[in-house]
């Protein structure tokens, strides 16, 4: 018996060596990761010298999505890729305006020639980002550089951006993906029901959708038609643009489901010769065969075995000396929350706090706005509006730039401004607001839970676990309703319009640019460098520099970021979910996008916010 306890005492002994073997292994393993990233972000940052650009072409390589702001310092997600290779590309985020600052830098610089679009890898990008984009490739075009496009394939993103090339390559067996926009949401209806949760919708606004997945088990009339609307004059922005760009009508680009089909069939199902005969490709080769082209215009690098180029990754472009007042580029971009910025939110009190910078700083002449948000909380939306009226007030213009979508709540800090401008593709208005509470005691009541207890007021006997109190429910509805009286005679007073006159053109109606233009709510269809032109004449300054407020974190908070979308990008789905907080939540940021359930905060339950504005596909 002795011997039978030592030897199973034996086990355990082994065992939980093993298991803090195991633990310790694992810990020194993330410790050297740590120490190899800080000591990589510190080295890249110490060697901040431009190096002399090889001659050739410029390869834009792109990987991941772009943004007008990215969650992550991107001087430590380019190290963080040449460390851990192409495994998080897919999780990167690349700044517009950087990109867009490079490809004209390019175009002066005597060392690049043409360049190569190499778009495997890019994920994606708003409509006006990617019109943003290619007004740079054709100014880089213009310039008597070539630009030439390759690709196995290209999906409906990149081949916007394939169609400014002087050239587009694509692969035999590989195929041009062109099948127009969708919006698609889930609706709960009947789950809830099963639930047996109760939901209490207070909104004001015929077209204000966002409240539909809880009270619908499917799209309203309304909802159908406004969508139908601008998801439709998107498909049509993007079809006049790539058409224009390949030579061809928009029926010749895109002639539609049937004859698409008809065309396949008489292609005997080759795509690849398919996109060819439609003129959507100028040439079907391997890749051998397009590196032999390449190497044709650019040349040999021994040293990498490869044409000569250099990635946008690694494109050091000399800086240009500052000269002029200061011009102060602030960014609202993602949903707008309560509190302080969180990675793809925009935090009520941190963007006040760099207006209220930007308004007290003596350098500052005036203040370029970017929003590309689809709203969000009331509360926090007129902490910022506020803010932003206030730096008008002391003498400094102020202009919008609207991105991708300026809708609700991103239109609700938009108003304050001197001028607004939206690209013919930005999604905005949607001027409405709701409060969603749920409550719980049916679901409990059907597992036998109950709540009692006594209270000196009803609108002191506030609980999920209780039907909402009449008086309640009363107050409630008055309150959404005040908050969009509020925001009707806002958009009014900003817009020399009557109240009536919103009202007529609000109700959550969502708008492209272009008809927002003929609705007054903007001031000019542009993009952000006409944004920068109008701040600096509006402050009558004849030279200018940008002053972009973007949060520099600490060195901690780099390693952290890096390391957590690293371990992100490396792990198994089912294992992400074990990581710590911090790490799960800065992997998971890049991914988000606007829903109904992410951080709603707003205290009073006041959302003026366009989820449908943000899931185009």
């Amino acid at each position: 018996m002795r011997t039978l306890w030592r030897f199973i005492s034996g086990v355990f002994k082994w065992a939980w060596r093993l298991l803090n073997f195991i633990r310790e292994f694992i810990l020194n393993l993330f410790l050297i990761l740590l120490i190899l990233v800080g000591a990589g972000i510190y080295l890249s940052f110490q060697s901040s010298t431009p190096v002399e650009t090889p001659r050739g072409a410029l390869l834009v390589n792109l990987s991941g999505v772009v943004v007008d702001q990215p969650s992550v310092n991107s001087r430590v997600r380019q190290w963080g890729r040449e460390l851990l290779g192409a495994s998080s590309n897919r999780l990167q985020e690349n700044s517009l305006f950087d990109l867009v600052d490079m490809i004209r830098k390019a175009k002066d610089d005597k060392n690049i020639t043409g360049m190569v679009l190499q778009l495997n890898e890019f994920a994606g990008a708003d409509q006006p980002s990617l019109q943003y984009i290619g007004k740079a490739l054709r100014e880089f075009r213009d310039s008597g550089k070539p630009i030439f496009a390759i690709g196995d394939s290209y999906n409906q993103t990149q081949y916007y951006l394939a169609s400014y090339a002087n050239k587009i390559y694509l692969s035999p067996q590989g195929g041009v993906d062109l099948h127009g926009f969708a919006i698609n949401n889930l609706y709960y209806k009947s789950l809830l029901d099963t639930l047996k949760v109760t939901t209490h919708i207070f909104r004001v606004g015929t077209y204000k959708s966002a409240v539909e997945p809880l009270i619908r088990n499917d799209m309203s009339p309304e909802a159908r038609d406004a969508d139908s609307r601008w998801v439709g004059g998107l498909w049509q922005n993007y079809l006049s643009t790539v058409a224009a760009n390949r030579q061809l009508t928009p029926e010749q680009l895109f002639p539609g489901a049937a004859a698409i089909l008809s065309g396949l069939q008489a292609a005997g199902g080759d795509t690849g010769k398919f996109a060819l005969e439609s003129k959507q490709v100028d040439e079907l080769a391997s890749r051998p065969e397009v590196e032999a082209q390449l190497i044709k215009t650019f040349g040999w690098d021994k040293q990498t075995n490869d044409f000569n180029a250099v990635s946008i990754y690694d494109y050091q472009p000399k800086s240009t000396p500052d000269q002029g007042g200061e011009i102060a580029v602030i960014f609202a971009n993602g949903a707008i929350m309560d509190g302080q910025q969180t990675p793809g939110t925009v935090g009520g009190d941190s963007t006040a706090a760099q207006l209220r910078q930007a308004r007290l700083d003596p350098k500052i002449k005036a203040v370029v706005f970017r929003v590309n948000s689809p709203g969000g909380s009331v509360s926090a939306s007129e902490v910022i509006r506020s803010e932003l009226a206030a730096v008008r007030a002391a003498g400094k213009p102020v202009v919008v730039s609207m991105g991708g979508m300026a809708a609700s709540g991103g239109y609700w800090v938009s108003t304050p401004a001197d001028y607004i401008i939206a690209s013919p593709s930005t999604l905005t208005g949607s001027i409405g607001i709701f409060g969603i509470i749920n409550t719980f005691e049916n679901t409990l009541s059907s597992i036998g839970v109950h709540t009692d207890g006594v209270a000196t007021s009803p609108l002191a006997d506030l609980a999920i676990t209780k039907a909402l109190p009449a008086e309640f429910s009363q107050m409630m509805q008055l309150n959404i309703e005040n908050g969009y009286k509020n925001f009707i005679n806002l958009v009014a007073k900003a817009r020399n319009m009557t109240p009536e006159q919103v009202d007529h053109i609000a109700q959550g109606h969502v708008w492209l640019g272009n008809d927002a233009k003929k609705n007054g709510l903007v001031d000019q269809l542009g993009d952000f460098d006409d944004a920068v032109k109008k701040a600096a004449e509006l402050a009558k300054l004849p030279q200018w520099q940008l002053n972009w407020f973007v949060d520099n974190p600490s060195l901690a908070d780099m390693i952290l970021s890096q390391f957590g979308v690293s371990i992100h990008a490396m792990l198994p789905a089912a294992l992400q979910s074990m990581l710590p907080a911090p790490l799960a939540s800065v992997a998971l940021a890049v991914k988000e996008q606007p829903g109904l359930f992410n951080n709603l905060n707003d205290p009073q339950h006041r959302y003026a916010i366009c989820l449908t504005c943000g899931e185009v596909r």
